[in-house]
């Protein structure tokens, strides 16, 4: 008769075992179905590894019977979602490269002092505004903004609204109305 440790020990040896041939098994499989959606085999393989990790410690998948199905069906998802990622970083970066001109000295100048100035306003703002402002600039969703600070997504665009409001009346309390003809 076993003692409990001895049952906890077996049983995760028997789960070690099960990872590893359920790995072994399928890790090929799902790394070729992974290449075909995203073209790229370092990347794929990364995006396997990624999903076995998940697989690993989601217990309910790993006793699910359907191991094969299940991690087939997250890295198609996760192979998808990088594919999105990219397509918004290509997209991102093709339109900052599109929209700015190329800059005479006087304007690289007066736009330094511009983000000079940004900066000193987004300091004297109330650091929650300031977090609101910079994390929506970077494109994040309000989704993304509402887990990143803490907060209650159907909130998010008031309080971006607010900083927002915040921001352009401390911008004209310490330098005037902004000149957009520069």
């Amino acid at each position: 008769m076993s003692t409990p440790r001895e049952a906890i020990v077996e049983e995760v040896a028997d789960a070690a075992l099960d990872f590893e041939s359920i790995f072994h098994s399928h890790y090929g499989g799902i790394a070729r179905a992974i290449v075909r959606v995203v073209r790229d085999p370092a990347r794929a393989e990364e995006i396997a590894v990624e999903t076995f990790w998940k697989f690993w410690r989601n217990p309910k998948a790993a006793r699910s019977g359907h191991a094969g199905g299940w991690l087939y069906r997250t890295a198609i998802r996760m192979a998808l979602d990088d594919l999105k990622k990219e397509a918004r970083r290509l997209r991102r970066e093709s339109t900052e490269a599109n929209r700015l001109p190329p800059q005479t000295p006087e304007q690289a100048h007066s736009s330094s002092e511009e983000r000079v100035r940004v900066r000193l306003v987004l300091a004297s703002l109330d650091p929650r505004q300031a977090e609101l402002l910079l994390l929506r600039n970077n494109d994040l969703s309000y989704a993304e903004v509402a887990v990143a600070l803490d907060l209650n997504p159907a909130s998010v665009g008031t309080l971006i609204s607010r900083a927002q409001q915040a921001f352009r009346k401390e911008y004209v309390n310490q330098y005037g109305e902004p000149d957009y003809e520069r």
